[in-house]
């Protein structure tokens, strides 16, 4: 019997990414109702940070680093041909992440420093683990991987650290944000056209995505030239001119990878229109530097619509591809990610958008969760139950993707 079938503990622990996509979904969809009320006064806050630092520290190195751990443990057992971390290890770690949440809460009644040593264990625990496995299988070209978790490990150090020391963790919360975006640009740049080549192959099309090129990697240099000077300097021309330049590269990148013709698979759209969130964000950086723009707009664009629809969006076909379904979103899902867009729209407009009782900051939040409530209904059992046995597709190739090789790529 192969190694990897060996397992015999719970299915939930069985692979990295059903523990941590269980619970970022999970964290998601009771993180936002809970900021709301504090953000409304409804409830009091517990824990250090002031409540906008504890809403954007939870939801990207909460939330965030939750579902890039679940996918660098699918990952990089791909890359190296050992086998995925499993098991008590798995749950150990998971502890980890949930007492750094707890304890960001005030739940552990602890210091600010003892909340700091507490929270960052879990990063520095998954880059750790990320580096023995790719030494021990010699991959070594993957060990840059470890370069975006440790920034974030870092990032999360400086945003304690920022918040002790100045009462507020400004420059942190745009450092956070700007790191998942980066790696949108990177992970993203890769696994989007790859996917859609696939879909495009097996319908016999022609006109396919460009592969990765100079004009890619001069996009990821603009883009991460724009975020920094959005994170150091966020006011003034130098941003907006960054920021204005990556706007435009980013959406000639987009507009290379044939996003257009995907229409008839909902599942693979998506990975689109969430990219296409990354332009559109550092154009509104560009427009908020000039004062045209509020700078809340761009950092929800940025929060919700990039990092939370990129997510939403791999963690539906990762779970899908590795638990043996189909790859096809179906109402359910579809209707999950367009909560989630939704919900980036209604916070922009924030209080200019009125519905009796609510305005755009309670809409945002009410679609959200309605959002990770369908995505936890939906993929939740999916993630706690053994993967089924593949069935062949017996749909025409408009109505079925290759699930096998497409699961296979998303990492």
């Amino acid at each position: 019997m192969p190694l990897r079938e060996r397992y015999r503990g719970p299915a939930l622990l069985s692979y990295g990414f059903r523990p941590f996509f269980l619970s970022a979904v999970l964290f998601a969809l009771v993180a936002i109702p809970a900021w709301l009320l504090i953000w409304r006064g409804e409830i009091a806050r517990a824990g250090h940070f002031l409540p906008t630092d504890w809403h954007v520290h939870e939801m990207v190195f909460g939330y965030g680093a939750a579902v890039v751990a679940g996918f660098l443990f699918t990952a990089v057992p791909n890359w190296t041909g050992r086998l995925p971390t499993r098991g008590w290890p798995l749950a150990l770690l998971l502890a980890v992440w949930l007492a750094g949440r707890v304890a960001v809460a005030g739940g552990l009644g602890l210091s600010p420093t003892a909340v700091a040593f507490v929270d960052q264990m879990f990063l520095l625990a998954v880059a750790a683990m990320i580096a023995r496995e790719i030494v021990a299988g010699k991959n070594w070209r993957n060990l840059k991987v470890l370069v975006p978790v440790s920034l974030l490990w870092l990032a999360n150090l400086l945003f304690h650290f920022e918040a002790m020391m100045e009462g507020s963790a400004d420059l942190g919360r745009r450092l956070g944000i700007a790191l998942l975006i980066f790696l949108i640009l990177l992970i993203g740049g890769r696994v989007v056209p790859s996917f859609t080549r696939n879909w495009l192959v097996q319908r016999g099309a022609t006109r396919l995505p460009v592969a990765f090129d100079r004009f890619d990697g001069f996009c990821l240099l603009s883009g991460a030239a724009a975020l920094i000077t959005w994170v150091v300097a966020p006011y003034g021309m130098a941003c907006s001119v960054f920021n204005a330049v990556a706007a435009i590269l980013h959406i000639a990148r987009l507009f290379r990878w044939r996003g257009a013709e995907t229409w008839r698979s909902p599942l693979l759209l998506m990975l689109h229109l969430a990219y296409l969130m990354v332009p559109l964000g550092f154009a509104s950086v560009a427009a908020a530097a000039l004062d045209l723009a509020g700078p809340a707009g761009a950092a929800h664009i940025f929060g919700i619509g990039a990092v939370g629809g990129m997510t939403v969006a791999v963690m539906m076909r990762a779970t899908m591809g590795h638990t043996g379904r189909p790859l096809v979103a179906g109402p359910v899902l579809t209707a999950a990610f367009v909560l989630v867009v939704a919900a980036c729209a209604a916070r922009v407009a924030g209080t200019h958008l009125w519905l009796d009782p609510l305005d755009g900051i309670d809409l945002s939040a009410a679609l959200w969760t309605a959002g990770f409530a369908l995505l936890a209904w939906r993929i939740g059992p999916w993630l706690a139950r053994p993967r089924v046995a593949r069935k062949m597709p017996s749909s025409p190739p408009d109505k079925q993707e290759a699930a096998t090789s497409d699961a296979r790529a998303t990492t």
